[in-house]
């Protein structure tokens, strides 16, 4: 299945407008970051050059996703990082047995179909009842661009000088559509290593332009 990152402008003429279609995911994330003794998602005043316009970022698919995460994982609890062919239950007791750190991490701990990320600092993931019945924990652009260096390595990718992010989908991409193919398949980690520069590329823009990053 195909998953799509989209980046929304968090400015002003955006989010203080009556039309704003994320009004009431902004409303939410802002009061568990309240209630986590946070500020709340920071809205940024408009510049020249700047929109309001959301727009596609990148693109793979959902299972190549939880690759990335079952690497991360991997390296996370001191093991060895393989390349598999697809996903069976080493994932899920890995997940289970390091379920505290999961839990903890930016990039593992994160709906895979909805939720956000906001260019605001924070250690781990956001989470209360209304969320995690909604659209999931709230990730923090820095804290997932530092599991995304911290990985890299092991799928390898140096995270200095990256190669170049994939170009995003050219339109709205639907679940029942066939996901974008990494472009090295000969590569043990080529999977992992397409859905790393989507993820990249969208944390990277995101600290850069003042812009959430939500799954489409």
């Amino acid at each position: 299945m195909a998953c799509d990152l989209w980046l929304v402008p968090l400015v002003d003429v955006l989010c203080h407008s009556p039309d704003n279609p994320f009004a009431d995911e902004i409303a939410a994330y802002d009061k568990a970051l309240g209630e986590a003794g946070l500020p709340p998602v920071p809205v940024y005043g408009y510049m020249p050059g700047l929109s309001g316009d959301v727009a596609p970022v990148a693109g793979f698919d959902y299972d190549a996703l939880h690759f990335l995460r079952r690497a991360h994982m991997l390296r996370l609890c001191g093991l060895e990082v393989t390349p598999v062919d697809e996903l069976g239950s080493d994932y899920e007791q890995l997940l289970e047995m390091f379920e505290s750190a999961a839990q903890q991490s930016h990039l593992v701990w994160h709906y895979d179909h909805a939720g956000a990320y906001i260019p605001l600092d924070f250690p781990v993931p956001v989470a209360n009842d209304e969320l995690l019945a909604g659209s999931g924990p709230l990730g923090s652009c820095h804290g997932l661009l530092r599991e995304l260096e911290s990985v890299a390595p092991a799928i390898g990718i140096d995270p200095a000088c990256p190669p170049a992010a994939p170009a995003p989908p050219a339109h709205h991409t639907t679940l029942e559509e066939p996901a974008a193919q990494p472009p090295d398949e000969n590569h043990p980690f080529a999977r992992e290593r397409h859905v790393w520069l989507g993820l990249h590329a969208a944390a990277t823009r995101s600290l850069a332009q003042g812009s959430m990053i939500v799954f489409s």
